[in-house]
């Protein structure tokens, strides 16, 4: 993924925005850069755009949206940002987290009003990190609808999307002004096109098993439930252009992917009292500290699997999400009158899980610490028939990548911004901080979303200055 020098791109057409990748965070900045009056070309490498967004659940935190009022709902910006942060044990941009924070209710109400993408809030449980109830999901909340709504918004405003155009080089000048971009089909022809400003929305490089092993080595041998494409183009190009980077050890897991089935199972299970036991019938771990930092606990168990244990009190919350849906469809989820039955169904030691569900249910009640530090808090113990699904730890995406201000510009190691260069998503450096656990439930899409209109509209900003 080479930077050539500008005098060597030969180009018949120009457009004022380009933007490599059509996930959430490419749309987003394609939509807000053709609201601004730009022309606007998306380059997708794929035959249909689909990438990290149609694999999530489609989940976007924001604050003090006209749906959390509706539901009588009291959140602030501030108390988002402070959220991420202590989640990120304040190891993250400051400014940057709270100029996201900022701009996530009005994105949530800007593609509702503006672009017609239909958010329902999701209740009925907290997610790990959350002080209230803030999640922003599509109807049958999954990344899918997600991506299908924006790209039906992105066909309103008669935007340019190439599809199967896998992007390969980037043309600057010396001072590091990108002025036209090389794409390449699947038959090998290639054509270039010229550009005043670039958004880079192609993700991280969870997909580059080298990259994952150089950086983040300890989850380089789990399941990888992410986007083959994540290569890790936008730190190659980032890093030549001279683009400062950061976090790169950083990442989100996910500490219950149904196996063999590869659906992330939904953390309400657990926060709402369910526990996680290994094959030999134990808790091994908080469940509850997050569900990216569970990824390794997950993996480390004999076997590289656990099993999620809860009941259909706690399934209740999460039969709408199609994830869930479908293990059970295929049989993944199973059912047994009691812990007996359960240790039997599962292949588990039958006094060893039932010690367990003593355990558990002495921490609920107050009569002794948990020896995991976590709080059980109000919750009833399990009831029958109780559930279980097997499980393991994945990787899902990289959250290091460029540094860049609150316009979404790329920025130098010195703090000085490149020409015309910006970023969002996972291309960008993200709010976790310096490791996996600080990732915080729901910011892949959050800093997709966001980063992605900011981006688009300081662009268009910029390209209509350059012309």
């Amino acid at each position: 993924m080479p930077v050539l020098a500008a005098e060597l791109a030969h180009f018949e057409y120009k457009v004022s925005v380009v933007v490599i990748g059509a996930g959430a965070c490419g749309l987003t900045a394609a939509l807000a850069a053709a609201e601004a009056g730009a022309d606007v070309l998306v380059l997708e490498r794929d035959a249909r755009p689909t990438g990290s967004t149609s694999l999530s659940t489609g989940l976007i935190p924001a604050a003090g949206t006209k749906l959390q009022r509706a539901a009588g709902m009291e959140d602030s910006a501030d108390l988002l940002a402070r959220d991420i942060l202590n989640k990120a044990r304040q190891q993250s941009d400051a400014g940057m987290v709270h100029a996201i924070a900022h701009a996530a209710g009005p994105t949530i109400d800007w593609l509702t009003e503006s672009h017609g993408v239909l958010f329902t809030l999701v209740e009925g449980y907290l997610y790990p990190g959350h002080s209230v109830r803030r999640m922003h999901g599509t109807p049958n909340r999954t990344g899918r609808e997600l991506e299908s709504a924006l790209l039906a918004a992105a066909g309103k405003m008669q935007i340019d999307i190439v599809c199967s155009a896998l992007a390969t080089d980037l043309y600057a000048t010396p001072d590091g002004r990108v002025t036209a971009v090389r794409f390449i089909r699947p038959d090998g022809s290639s054509e270039t096109i010229g550009c005043n400003a670039l958004v880079l929305a192609c993700c991280g490089f969870a997909g580059n098993k080298g990259m994952v092993r150089e950086y983040i080595p300890e989850i380089a041998d789990a399941q990888f439930c992410g986007h083959v494409g994540n290569q890790g183009d936008a730190i190659a190009w980032g890093r030549e252009l001279g683009a400062a980077l950061a976090d790169l050890g950083s990442y989100q897991g996910h500490g219950a992917v149904a196996t063999p089935y590869g659906n992330p199972i939904n953390w309400g299970v657990l926060t709402e009292g369910g526990f996680q036991v290994n094959a030999l019938g134990q808790r091994f771990s908080n469940e509850v500290h997050g569900y990216s930092e569970q990824a390794v606990e997950t993996i480390a168990q004999p076997g590289g699997f656990a099993w999620n244990i809860y009941d259909e009190i706690r399934e209740r919350p999460i039969l709408g999400f199609t994830d869930y849906r479908e293990v059970m469809a295929l049989g993944g989820i199973r059912k047994a009158p009691g812990i007996d039955a359960l240790a039997t169904l599962i292949g588990v030691p039958d006094y060893a899980l039932q010690q367990t569900f003593a355990e558990v249910d002495a921490i609920r009640a107050g009569k002794r610490a948990d020896p995991f530090g976590r709080d059980f808090g109000n919750t009833r113990p399990l009831e029958a028939p109780l559930c279980a699904v097997k499980v393991t730890g994945a990787l899902f995406h990289t959250q290091g990548g460029l540094v860049i201000d609150t316009d979404a510009q790329a920025l130098r190691g010195d703090g000085s911004k490149l020409p015309n260069l910006f970023a969002g998503g996972g291309a960008a450096r993200g709010m976790s901080g310096p490791s996996r656990w600080g990732y915080f439930s729901g910011g892949g899409l959050l800093t997709a979303v966001t980063l992605g209109r900011l981006a688009g509209s300081n662009a268009a900003r910029l390209a209509r200055a350059a012309a």
